[in-house]
């Protein structure tokens, strides 16, 4: 009984990786797409680079492991994760591969819905005007405000 409530003494129920509070109750690939910009493949990749267990619940990670996702996390491309994996394929600014996460995506993104808008391109103006942007249809679907129905003709 000692030996089991000793262990599960150590679970920390929250942890703080790359400025996310993650489940520490979670398996590790499941707490690290609560990180915005990491979904399941990309967690389990950093993972296996990391030489973790993946079924280990991410509260009884060591402060020596969270720090070495965060570094992997920090730079997937130099700790050998492979370019198409990445969300920031050649870059516009600097042309290299980059895996944004957190509010550096949301920004990165923002930025790049306004370069659309200003230099007018037809995703551009969908954006601007709060339209459907990639070729979905419009007739019926994606309606704000007051739905427009079918009016009968009176008798």
């Amino acid at each position: 009984m000692s030996a089991t409530s000793s262990a599960e003494s150590k679970l920390k129920h929250i942890i703080r990786i790359h400025k996310t509070d993650i489940d520490g109750s979670k398996p590790i690939i499941y707490a690290l797409t609560k990180i915005k910009g990491i979904g399941i493949s990309l967690a389990r990749a950093i993972v296996l680079t990391a030489g973790l267990d993946p079924e280990m619940r991410a509260g009884y990670l060591t402060n020596q492991q969270v720090a070495k996702l965060e570094e992997i996390i920090k730079n997937p491309a130099a700790h050998g994760i492979p370019s198409w994996m990445l969300n920031r394929r050649k870059d516009l600014k600097t042309g290299k591969d980059l895996h944004l996460t957190g509010s550096d995506l949301l920004l990165t993104q923002k930025e790049d819905i306004d370069l659309l808008k200003r230099i007018k391109s037809w995703r551009g103006i969908r954006h601007a005007l709060g339209l459907k942007v990639r070729g979905q249809r419009t007739r019926t679907t994606g309606r704000k405000g007051v739905t427009v129905g079918v009016r009968r003709k009176r008798k």
